[in-house]
């Protein structure tokens, strides 16, 4: 993660940092869990899940959404003309199983994947061979020590090591040298108790880019809220074009603002909807 002075989330809240852009959101003193802004009308969102719009579980596939999350999403999106994107590690099959009926914009995989606002799948082209003997190898160590979990997530995989800590260096060290062995299309990536091979020359900050040239995206006062080391990319790219980068959770970061938990972010949200309901 970048370096930077982390900040307390109960502070009182100040102006941000950033680019021109930036100006246009005011410190939302009235909030009281955490430092940010009081958003314009033209936000846009793209919203991490595991972290940010939920708490984080032992396992990834253990995670559901609840009825108060069901009911948000679709309305900040409305609220937001259609600009509103999931940007996650998961894979995008993944976030549609997890939202059911809910279809949103979403990149998965770290950008790997992206489904625009047409619904058209985007997808890096990676040589998908050398995945599979790394899954295997993967899948060797998970046998020898079941506490690990090996997520494949088609062109990513994720070896989880929150259950077993102690092998937080194995589990470095065997990721490291197995996307060493993939060459320059993959790289090492690594998360909150997790370590992932992923393919180079995409992330959250290239998939937020993306939306950010399409419509309804374009235009608007682009927001990206996320908790974990691979959220840093889109935080960076938010920054450069003078948007809103918020951090969950503790730590430094190059977000500008910061708040507690992914309950803060719920209710931060909702204020944004309370406050386009009374200026329509």
């Amino acid at each position: 993660m970048p370096n930077s002075s982390s900040r307390n989330p109960n502070a009182a809240a100040r102006a941000p940092r950033g680019g021109p852009r930036q100006d246009r959101a005011s410190a939302d003193a009235g909030f009281p869990l955490g430092t940010v802004p009081r958003l314009p009308a033209d936000a846009g969102f793209f919203l991490d899940i595991d972290g940010t719009l939920l708490d984080i579980a032992e396992k990834p596939q253990l995670v559901r959404i609840d009825e108060d999350l069901v009911g948000l999403l679709p309305t900040l999106r409305h609220a937001a003309g259609g600009a509103l994107a999931l940007i996650s590690g998961r894979s995008i099959a993944e976030i549609d199983r997890l939202f059911g009926t809910s279809i949103f914009c979403a990149a998965g995989q770290h950008g790997a994947e992206r489904r625009d606002f047409a619904g058209k799948i985007h997808r890096h082209r990676v040589p998908l061979a050398g995945i599979r003997k790394a899954q295997r190898q993967l899948g060797r160590m998970v046998a020898r020590h079941p506490a690990l979990v090996l997520e494949d997530k088609g062109m990513n995989l994720a070896l989880h090591y929150r259950l077993a800590p102690e092998l937080g260096a194995a589990v470095y060290e065997a990721v490291r040298r197995l996307a060493e062995e993939l060459g320059e299309d993959f790289e090492m990536q690594a998360g909150k108790m997790v370590m992932e091979i992923k393919p180079s020359g995409k992330d959250k900050g290239t998939a937020i880019a993306e939306f950010l040239e399409e419509a309804p995206f374009r235009g608007r006062f682009p927001v990206f809220i996320g908790d974990d080391l691979t959220d840093e990319f889109g935080f960076e790219l938010i920054n450069r074009v003078g948007g809103c980068s918020v951090k969950v959770g503790e730590g430094g970061s190059a977000a500008h603002w910061q708040l507690p938990s992914a309950d803060a972010v719920r209710a931060w949200l909702r204020r944004f909807l309370e406050r386009s309901r009374e200026n329509p």
